[in-house]
């Protein structure tokens, strides 16, 4: 015997079935998905699941400390061509060019480019969490490939008391002994999810090591600020400049809150996003928290396919 422990099977692709039945979607047969790598330079690469070999009408970029897998549900929900970008530091990409950089403007150029090879026709660009705060920079920059954008809980109002957590569990131990106790860890700290939801999503967002222990596939680089967008110091210069940024974007915005406890969005938030584009439009998922896509995806997909497909205002 070489000491190296049992590997638990996982298959990325053979979950579909379960994540339908949970919310029961209609399910016939497995849909096309496979994984692509876009090179970004400096021996990078960014990751994606793209679903679907039609052009993608659709862009999905996951929070801090998750990957592309957390919308898999919402994409079984919108039966529509679409890609979920791994972060820079997330899933299966490559760190960002500055090992440990998670601010949005550090990401959007990576994701910028996977954008340009995979989707650059998309008709909306959705961002949870850091992902959105990505999709805010990316508007901003790069307009021309975000047609209109989704937000899904989060605006630039988000701080470390608002975020405290999320931040707590995404801080935790770097590794942890056997499944059981990474299981019991993110069932602590996701009261609303079912136990078979949470187990699927450490398949994809963990791996097993050779002596049996597992760890989380995110990078843990810098402070407890990082699924946000922000850093140490730089809070309030980056919530300043990514409220900017928001009040700069042209094109029709759509904020998805969650109203439980767990989100990170407040009144004064949605308040101060209305000021600064009038004709967003909100929606409030009643039975959601931070994790909307996670507590609600089909009512997520109805929310995203109405407001892409020109939904009244």
């Amino acid at each position: 015997m070489t000491g190296r422990a049992a590997r638990a099977p996982y298959d990325e692709f053979a979950y579909f079935a379960e994540n339908a039945a949970e919310f029961g979607i209609a399910y016939d047969d497995p849909p096309f998905v496979r994984r692509a790598f876009v090179e970004v330079g400096s021996s990078r690469r960014i990751s994606a699941l793209v679903w679907s070999e039609a052009p993608p009408e659709l862009v999905l970029i996951h929070g801090g400390a998750q990957n592309a897998h957390t919308w898999d549900t919402v994409a079984l929900a919108l039966d529509r061509p679409l890609v979920a970008i791994d972060l820079p530091g997330h899933g299966h990409s490559a760190a960002a060019v500055a090992a440990g950089d998670h601010r949005a403007e550090a990401l959007a150029a990576d994701v910028g480019m996977a954008i340009d090879e995979l989707a650059p026709d998309a008709s909306a660009v959705v961002g949870m969490s850091l992902g959105g705060m990505t999709a805010i920079v990316l508007a901003a920059t790069r307009p021309e490939l975000v047609r209109r954008l989704v937000l899904v809980d989060i605006t630039p109002g988000v701080d470390r008391d608002k975020a405290k957590s999320i931040t707590d569990f995404v801080r935790g131990p770097a590794t942890f002994a056997n499944f059981d106790e990474i299981l019991a860890r993110t069932i602590e700290h996701n009261p609303t999810r079912t136990e078979a939801s949470l187990r699927r999503g450490i398949l994809h967002n963990a791996e097993q090591l050779d002596d049996g222990s597992w760890r989380w596939r995110y990078r843990r680089d810098g402070d407890a600020s990082a699924p946000y967008g922000f850093a140490g110091d730089e809070e309030i210069d980056a919530t300043a400049r990514l409220w900017e940024a928001l009040g700069s974007v042209a094109v029709p915005v759509l904020l998805a809150r969650g109203m439980r406890l767990q989100s990170v969005v407040d009144d004064d938030d949605e308040a101060e996003l209305l000021r600064r584009l009038p004709n967003a439009r909100v929606v409030h998922f009643a039975e959601a928290g931070h994790s909307v896509q996670g507590d609600m995806p089909v009512e997520l997909a109805a929310a995203i396919a109405d407001f892409v497909d020109g939904g009244a205002h």
